[in-house]
């Protein structure tokens, strides 16, 4: 796709697709482009998953809005979500990926995240669509349907252009940030991002490792953690089998509480926020879970405690580190290292870099960040 678009040639008006027929020329088209822009409405409230509502189509010229609802055969969307040769723009997407992958079983390969580029480019860490906009086109974009109901049909006029503006500038903005990563050199990173960006998505998460979320778990001794380590995978694949939110069935500190106190019966179960129809209904199922977990002889281990007062020192130091290496690289400090990241450094007897550390950051940052550690030990 052009950096050359013009803003003044680009037409807002949603266009409406829904049937298969249209799909199927439409997307035949967008497979001859080297990229199209992309975005998702779905539903969230009151179930696990996301409800796809709606798939927005941007080709730089016209803005397209796909009725997922109404369409019989949405498998040309699927090929061009899997099609490498297209570029998929979206902002911010994560939540788009999960959308699109409970959709059509896909999940769009290659992307380009303009808030990611937005970042890596030296525009500020987690921009929102509308200040992107704002920044690189002096375009103000309407908030009206932010919380829309967007499973109704028909859709009001004023969803519909809601829907069409949220891909209709990702275009113009994808070549203007294509620019100016390949002037600074940093393509590679921002393709590197948002390959691991399309990792996470693949990824479906262990039911057995969401304890480790939980917060104020590093106080349980070990048969107290493998308590809250079985209630909390009990809760997340009863919570995917019946699409309903985590908190529907039970809140954290609900699990965190009977991980430590580990009642035997139900007169000692209850506590705020397990009462009522929520004991009736898992009461049972429950202490069975805490009677087969307190027998468990795999114990997860201790989980670290909060930095003591040194550790603290040196992470106040090294966050000082990093302000100071963003700056040099005219990037925001929140792109380069995560809060986790240089706690896990800070904690570990041996630091070494992992994970996103190991990637463009590690001579940015990691590197300089390890080299600073051992000076502050050594000291």
């Amino acid at each position: 796709m052009p950096e050359q678009i013009n803003k003044q040639l680009v037409d807002t008006t949603p266009i409406w697709i829904d049937s298969s027929t249209q799909l199927a020329e439409l997307c035949a088209r967008w497979r001859t482009q080297s990229a199209v822009a992309l975005d998702t409405e779905f539903m969230r409230s009151r179930t696990f998953y996301p409800l796809p509502a709606l798939v927005q189509i941007g080709d730089g010229k016209h803005c397209y809005l796909i009725d997922n609802l109404a369409i019989d055969d949405l498998g040309p969307l699927r090929e061009l979500l899997l099609d490498t040769r297209v570029v998929k723009v979206m902002h911010s997407c994560s939540e788009d990926l999960e959308t699109l992958d409970r959709l059509l079983g896909a999940i769009p390969e290659p992307i380009f995240d303009t808030q990611v580029a937005a970042a890596i480019s030296g525009m500020g860490a987690g921009l929102g669509y509308a200040a992107t906009v704002q920044q690189l086109l002096q375009i103000e974009l309407p908030k009206s349907e932010t919380r829309s109901d967007w499973l109704q049909r028909p859709l009001s006029e004023s969803q519909k252009n809601y829907a069409a503006l949220d891909v209709a500038w990702l275009p113009l903005i994808y070549g203007m940030l294509l620019k100016k990563l390949r002037e600074l050199g940093r393509l590679d990173w921002l393709r590197e991002d948002c390959d691991a960006i399309i990792q996470a998505a693949r990824q479906t998460e262990v039911p057995e490792l969401y304890y480790l979320k939980v917060k104020g778990a590093w106080r349980l001794r070990q048969k107290q953690l493998a308590v809250l380590q079985d209630l909390c995978a009990w809760r997340e694949r009863e919570a995917r089998e019946r699409d309903i939110p985590r908190n529907h069935l039970l809140k954290e500190n609900v699990c965190l509480g009977l991980a430590q106190s580990m009642p035997k019966h139900l007169a000692t179960l209850g506590q705020p926020g397990l009462e009522g129809k929520t004991m009736r209904k898992y009461g049972e199922t429950l202490l069975q879970i805490i009677a087969a977990a307190s027998e468990r002889t795999d114990l997860p281990p201790r989980m670290p405690m909060p930095l003591n007062r040194e550790q603290g020192e040196d992470l106040k130091l090294l966050r000082q580190k990093v302000t100071e290496l963003a700056e040099a690289a005219g990037l925001p400090p929140e792109i380069l290292v995560r809060k986790k990241e240089l706690e896990n450094l800070v904690q570990a007897e041996k630091p070494e870099l992992e994970g996103r550390l190991l990637g463009w950051r590690r001579t940015v940052v990691g590197e300089p960040l390890l080299g600073e550690l051992n000076r502050l030990r050594n000291a």
